[in-house]
């Protein structure tokens, strides 16, 4: 039986597109369900402010009447005149384990990046770096974290089968905290602070963060700005981004670092796991999935890393440990049992040596691939 392939245009259609995960994904202890309302809004023009920089487009696979796999294929034009660059991306790419569909998912895409003029395409990548990036290639038996991705193991060897490149790898680590920290790291914290005259700022409620919101993601776009796939935020984006995912935020594991002048030089966003607490909810916040992500915010055995920045300025002055060292704090004042890392790209040697000073493990990898037509 053929596959058909229908181009997302309705609200029934981008419902479909978020809810075959379910059916896809069904009986996995390790994939983490979206919030749907969100993930619908997150391919809705009307609500994503990406749509006014991007072109893109989303399509269903079918067969036998069955919805059996998703794509979308994306042109990130900030980003290709960044880099003087005329490649797509492929992003959201779910399907059972079936040749056919993939072939069929990922061809569709191809073609219609080659009729907007791009010579290559790359993913699974999003509109942005806050935005759903990374094929998991490694680390299957392990729980990602909501800023992170879970895919089949069936999934990669399709792709590789297709003429799909690696590009990038991001590696993922869990940091198992010691009870105590040592006086002598103490002393070079403080040390640290009165050489730049540096002050750490704590916050309280969402609120107060709020106020932070727009210079941290000004930060975020000073430090990432050379990273693959990286380009800088607009206001729209840092509003989008700031909704869907700040609420979720205990302000405790919110640290900011300030100069003499109280210009943000660094940074560090972490949330309690919500993964197990996603999973109870099944993607709805009601009638009783909110009291479970509430549980989940107040008594967390895990945390995750959501967004550190550093200023360039600031590199290897010791801010990154000063921030690593005020979260410690709280690890420890909260009982939390381990700490999950974002993806780092495997080529940043400094910023992945700062975890293997903590007990870990390096259990995921994502990749990113790529096609030159």
């Amino acid at each position: 039986m053929s596959i058909e392939i229908k181009e997302v245009k309705s609200l029934a259609d981008r419902k479909a597109f978020v809810d075959v995960q379910f059916s896809i994904y069904k009986g996995s202890k390790f994939w983490v369900p979206p919030l749907i309302k969100s993930e619908i809004k997150s391919i809705d023009p009307e609500f994503n402010p990406a749509f006014e920089f991007c072109d893109s487009k989303f399509w269903l696979a079918y067969k036998n009447g069955n919805c059996v796999g998703r794509i979308g294929a994306l042109i990130n034009h900030p980003y290709n005149e960044k880099m003087s660059e005329k490649i797509g991306r492929f992003t959201r790419l779910e399907f059972f384990k079936d040749k056919e569909t993939v072939e069929a998912l990922i061809n569709t895409a191809e073609n219609w990046v080659k009729e907007k003029g791009m010579n290559g395409i790359r993913g699974p990548l999003g509109f942005s770096n806050l935005d759903s990036q990374g094929l998991l290639v490694e680390g299957f038996d392990h729980l990602p974290s909501i800023a992170s991705v879970y895919h089949h193991p069936y999934y990669y060897p399709y792709l590789e089968d297709m003429g799909f490149e690696k590009e990038n790898d991001w590696i993922e680590f869990r940091l198992f905290h010691e009870n105590a920290i040592p006086e002598k790291v103490l002393k070079i914290n403080e040390i640290v602070k009165q050489r730049y005259s540096l002050q750490i700022r704590h916050f309280k409620s969402y609120s107060e963060i709020q106020l932070y919101t727009q210079r941290i993601f000004k930060i975020f776009n000073e430090a990432f700005d050379e990273l693959p796939y990286m380009h800088a935020l607009n206001e729209k984006m840092i509003e989008f981004y700031s909704s869907k995912y700040f609420k979720m935020i205990n302000p405790d594991f919110v640290k900011v670092i300030e100069d003499k002048e109280q210009n943000i030089v660094g940074f560090i966003i972490s949330v309690p796991s919500l993964s197990e607490a996603m999973q109870k909810a099944k993607g709805k916040l009601f009638p009783i999935g909110f009291l479970y992500l509430k549980k989940a915010m107040k008594s967390p055995k895990v945390i995750d890393f959501f967004l550190t920045g550093i200023t360039p300025g600031q590199h290897g002055q010791g801010a990154a440990a000063l921030l690593m060292t005020e979260l410690h704090k709280e690890v420890i004042k909260y009982g939390v049992e381990a700490v999950e890392t974002t993806g780092m790209f495997e080529s940043n040697v400094k910023a992945i040596q700062n975890w293997k000073n903590y007990p870990h493990m390096q259990h995921k990898r994502k990749r990113c691939y790529i096609k030159i037509f």
